[in-house]
């Protein structure tokens, strides 16, 4: 059988980085990476977390019970979309290092790495006007310091220079103000957790956070990845992911489930 799966990409990127991986998963999977509201062909379409997870929706319903597999904001929005909809359409879950709470606080010290509450925000009242410097920022933050990611950060950096810092403003706002914390927990599907060892943005911790809490999770690390590991180390990131799918997404599928009701 061919698998779909859905790729939901990163903050101020696009569908277009999931290519090389879908090249290496070949045909025995159908994969989708659209672009999200805020971002390429739907730059001019309300970028806002919940019109995310509306488009991711659309797709989900569109296909046949898909694998959903969230980079960053792509968690984020698979998050979203499960505490609006359930997870009866999806075979099983993938996220790619992010927080379901980026904001610190008291009890929370799992959120940005580096950030206070007050930075954080702050970051917000920076991204229109200094986004030429925040480009460099992220181009570099995105990878681990030692990595040779098959997209060069000069790329990255070019890519990022030519988006439109007014429509990633409002998903920012959107993403510094989500708490999905309690999203977790309902998980009842196959869920890979990756995690970059080396990641700028989120310690490893956050992964056994999650994995502790959804009931089918386990954590999948990248010893020599940062927040990108499907473009630091691509092809073990292929291979974890096939795993994943024919050894728990297919095998223990909820989608196989409601066809026999």
């Amino acid at each position: 059988m061919t698998v779909p799966v859905l790729f939901l990409h990163g903050w101020a990127m696009s569908g277009a980085y999931f290519d090389d991986l879908a090249a290496r998963l070949g045909p025995a999977f159908a994969c989708h990476a659209p672009d999200l509201p805020g971002h390429g062909s739907r730059v001019h379409d309300e970028p806002s977390l919940e019109n995310c997870a509306a488009v991711a929706k659309e797709w989900i319903d569109r296909l046949d019970c898909p694998v959903l597999v969230g980079w960053s904001m792509g968690a984020a929005i698979a998050w979203r979309y499960i505490a609006q909809h359930g997870t009866s359409g999806l075979r099983g879950l993938v996220t790619i290092d992010m927080s379901p709470r980026m904001m610190p606080d008291a009890d929370w010290n799992l959120g940005l790495l580096g950030g206070t509450s007050e930075t954080i925000l702050a970051t917000s009242e920076k991204i229109i006007p200094k986004w030429p410097a925040m480009a460099g920022s992220i181009a570099r933050n995105m990878y681990a310091r030692s990595s040779d990611p098959i997209v060069s950060r000069d790329a990255v950096e070019t890519f990022l220079l030519a988006q439109d810092p007014a429509r990633l403003r409002p998903l920012w706002d959107d993403l510094t103000a989500m708490d999905e914390r309690q999203t977790i927990a309902g998980i009842d599907i196959p869920y890979l957790v990756c995690s970059g060892a080396q990641s700028r943005l989120y310690k490893q911790d956050v992964a056994h956070w999650i994995a502790a809490r959804a009931g089918q999770a386990r954590v999948e690390s990248f010893e020599h990845s940062g927040h990108s590991p499907h473009l630091e180390e691509p092809s073990a990131f292929c291979d974890a992911l096939k795993r994943f799918i024919a050894q728990d997404a297919l095998d223990t599928s909820s989608c196989d489930q409601k066809e026999t009701l």
